[in-house]
Formats: C-alpha cells, structure tokens, sequence
C-alpha cells in the first residue's frame, strides 16, 4: 500500500514572547520540530539551521534502513554547523535546540529524538507517549525521587540534559517504529505540553478529523491557558494515499525556520524552492533580510505569515475580477494592536491593496500600551492574532490585568512585572506557586519559562537551591 502524512504544521509566539524560537515541519514523509534555546537570538538559528538540514529528506526515496542513517548523518551534520556558528559568533554560545523527527518509510517510521519537546502516537482510540524527555527532572523520575505530578511544577523543570549544542557528544535517541494506517502522530513544543493537560490533548488528538483543525485547536488551548512560551504543533496522520483523496503535498514550514519572524502559521512552499530558502533562513546570510518564502511581499511589524498569505491571496482574488466570500473571510479575523496609544481589537488582517486596507478598528479599549509590561509591548507592535471576536475579548482582559499589575507596582515604585495569567484563567496543568517579590510589590517573581539551561554534566547531581 502507498502511505503519506496527511499533515499540518502551526506555530504562535506565545503570551509573552517578542521572537519564535521554535521551527517545524510538516511534509508528506517528513514531520519535525525543534525548540530552540540560548544565546543571543541563538534559539531561532540553532532551530532553523536542523529543520533546514532534514528538509530534502522528504522528496528521497529510501529503504528503513537507509533512512535511519540518513537522519542521524544530517542531524550529525546540522550539529556540526552549529558548532562553526557558535565558533565564528560569539554572541551564539549556549545556543541549542531541541529536535523531534519522524521520516516516514513505507509502513516504518523513523525517529529521531533529543532535549524535552514530545511525540505522541493517536492509534485506536488510545494516545501513548513515543518520547522521554533528555531532562534533569525525568531523572529524577525515573530514580524514584519525585512523581511524575510533581515533575509538573519543579522549579529545575527546564534543565534540559541533552540537546543539540555543536558538541561532538550531542546525539539522539534513534528508533524505528512500525506504523498503520489511521495513525496519528503528534508533535509538540513545550509551550503546549507544559501549559495544556495531557488528558485534554489525547481529547483533542482523538476527536478531531482534520491535522490543520487539530493542530489549530491546539495552538488556540495553549494560549487560552496562558502560555508565555513559543508554541509550535506538528500533526501527520498514516493515511493510505490510494483512499484518500487529495492529500496534500506542499510542505509547511512554520516558527523561525520560516522567515525568522515572530509567530507564523502555515507557509506552502515548492519542493525546488524549499531547501534552498531554508538554507538562507538557517545561516542568517544577508539575503536573508529579501527572503520571504511563499509570501513573496513587503513585511510589516505585525505581518505575520498568515496574514501576508490571506492578503496575496486576497489580492489574487481581486485582480481576477473581485470576489465577496475572499473579502468576506479577511473581515472574520482580528487581532490587536495600538491605535491613539490604546489597545484596539481590529478587524481584518493587518495589510493592504494599494488605498484600501483590509483591517478596521473594531473597538479601542482604555488599556494604555504604556502601563504594559514591555513583552506586552513588543507583542503589541507586533501584533497579537485572535482565532475569533471571543478569543480577542479574552486577550484584551488578559492585557486588562497585566496593565493594573503594572501601574500598581510603578504607584508602589517597583518595577512593572509580568503576572501570570493562572490568577484569573486556571491552567488545566498545575502552574508554579507564585513567590513574594524581593521588592516587596506582592506580584510573584517567576522564572522565564523560556530560559532553558543546559547541565555541564548530566551524570552528576548538582545541588539545587530551593525556589526563592
């Protein structure tokens, strides 16, 4: 039998991030995802750079056998390349990134795994986990010291022990699995498993038929769940492509990988097209400022890749003689952004046709950007996306609360901390109990959920400090 992912990849920069550090991948026999880290800007080149050096596998033809040395020689070979990164940038050191691969064989699929991003497999109404997380506090699972509920919430949860920093040393777990048609692999970024409870995405995963709905469900809970951190999915179901009809075969490049900007959804790109553009986008060479991939047009500060795409397409629509349902679709988006120094819910999508733009000010609230927290800030310029006119109304109170956080702690002269969004919305997992601020505002003082840190030395048990 023929068999091919059918698949869809999503990314979003998250609550509190200005940058996507995260990349992924969605091909016909080709699913990856990396979760960058460290150094400056070093997360988003270290991602690109892996998920760049696996693209080609996914137009090759091979045997399992083959296969399997095929990805080990080009995560071997990206590793290497980010070690000569680091070498001739030192502003790149303690950079790495994580990497999820799956590459598809006939029935096989192999993957590849390091760090604590995770897969999972949706296979007759059960989902299991496929991968373990190269992590200080699963080893502390596994030794019997913790359970794993209270792995949840450890203030050492993101010691990575292993991921991919350019050391020789760096190697991942390798497996092949024998796959069915039906199968439905899943996977996942942090930002999602750390913010969304297990049960809730095996609800999901098994509920929901079509890979870009599901992928987008996904997205859309982790960031109702307050995420701060990049969220990035990838969905590929087994499908025989002899009963299927019309899978599809334009590959999804999404997060930094795409064009280094923050936050991106699905970009389609050619099969002759891909690798090379990912290349640019990996090395960070100065023709990366004119890449822009599918989109192929001007960007803007809050242009992400969706909304490039549905202007083109939009564009498309009209030079070929107009079309109500393309302008129609444009007016069901919103997102929001500044207008008059206020935060304002527009919408439409952020661009324009020549004199006429394709976004209005659905209403201006009375939340000042500047009594936000600078993140917030970025992310305003930038522009926050909403899957609907609720999904907005939900982040506007979100900003409600972090702009009366922060003008009580400048009334108190404290500086304008992040409060978390569990106060108001709960999480489904348990989030990290709130700690006195040392400047005594009462606002907790947490860790940056994306500070991830490398262990010198993964055999040895470092004496951790208790949480502050």
């Amino acid at each position: 039998m023929p068999f091919a992912f059918h698949y869809a990849a999503r990314s979003d920069v998250g609550m509190v991030r200005s940058k996507n550090e995260d990349s992924g991948y969605a091909g016909p026999h080709l699913l990856a995802m990396a979760d960058g880290m460290g150094g400056h800007a070093g997360g988003e080149v270290a991602s690109s750079m892996v998920v760049a050096a696996l693209v080609d596998l996914d137009g090759q033809s091979l045997s399992g056998r083959d296969a399997s040395q095929a990805l080990l020689d080009r995560i071997t070979r990206a590793n290497r390349d980010i070690g000569e990164q680091i070498g001739d940038d030192p502003s790149l050191d303690g950079m790495g990134t994580t990497l999820i691969a799956m590459l598809r064989t006939g029935e096989k699929i192999t993957l590849a795994h390091i760090g604590d991003s995770r897969a999972f497999l949706a296979r007759d109404g059960k989902v299991t986990q496929l991968t373990k997380d190269h992590s200080f506090v699963q080893n502390l699972v596994d030794e019997g010291r913790i359970t794993a509920e209270e792995a949840k919430t450890h203030p050492q949860r993101s010691l990575v022990t292993r991921v991919l920093t350019g050391s020789s040393e760096d190697e991942p777990d390798l497996v092949v699995r024998q796959g069915k048609a039906g199968d439905r692999y899943l996977i996942a970024s942090d930002g999602l498993t750390d913010y969304v409870a297990r049960d809730t995405v095996d609800e999901v995963l098994l509920e929901t038929t079509d890979p870009g709905e599901c992928a987008e469900r996904l997205v859309s809970l982790a960031l109702k769940a307050g995420a701060p951190d990049n969220v990035t999915i990838v969905v590929g179901d087994l499908v025989d492509i002899a009963k299927v009809a019309a899978p599809p075969t334009q590959p999804q490049v999404v997060g930094a990988a795409a064009v280094r900007t923050t936050g991106t959804r699905p970009i389609p790109t050619s099969p002759a097209a891909k690798a090379a553009a990912l290349t640019k986008a990996a090395t960070g060479s100065d023709e990366d400022e004119e890449l822009h991939l599918a989109e192929e047009g001007p960007r803007t500060k809050r242009g992400t890749a969706l909304r490039v795409a549905a202007a083109l397409l939009i564009a498309a629509v009209v030079v070929a003689g107009g079309s109500y349902g393309a302008w129609a679709w444009s007016q069901q988006q919103y997102y929001l952004g500044a207008q008059n120094g206020f935060v304002t819910v527009f919408r439409g999508v952020d661009q324009t046709l020549g004199p006429v733009a394709l976004s209005s000010p659905e209403y201006e609230t009375t939340i000042a950007v500047d009594d936000l927290p600078t993140s917030y800030q970025n992310s305003i310029e930038n522009g926050i996306t909403a899957a609907d006119r609720a999904n907005a109304d939900e982040r506007v109170d979100e900003l409600r609360l972090q702009a009366s956080a922060c003008r009580y702690a400048k009334a108190n002269g404290d500086p304008c901390r992040t409060v978390p969004r569990t106060w108001t919305t709960p999480s489904p997992t348990p989030s990290p109990s709130p700690t006195p601020s040392p400047s005594g505002s009462g606002l907790p003082s947490l860790p940056d959920p994306d500070s991830s840190t490398l262990l010198p030395d993964p055999t040895s048990s470092p004496t951790i400090p208790p949480p502050a």
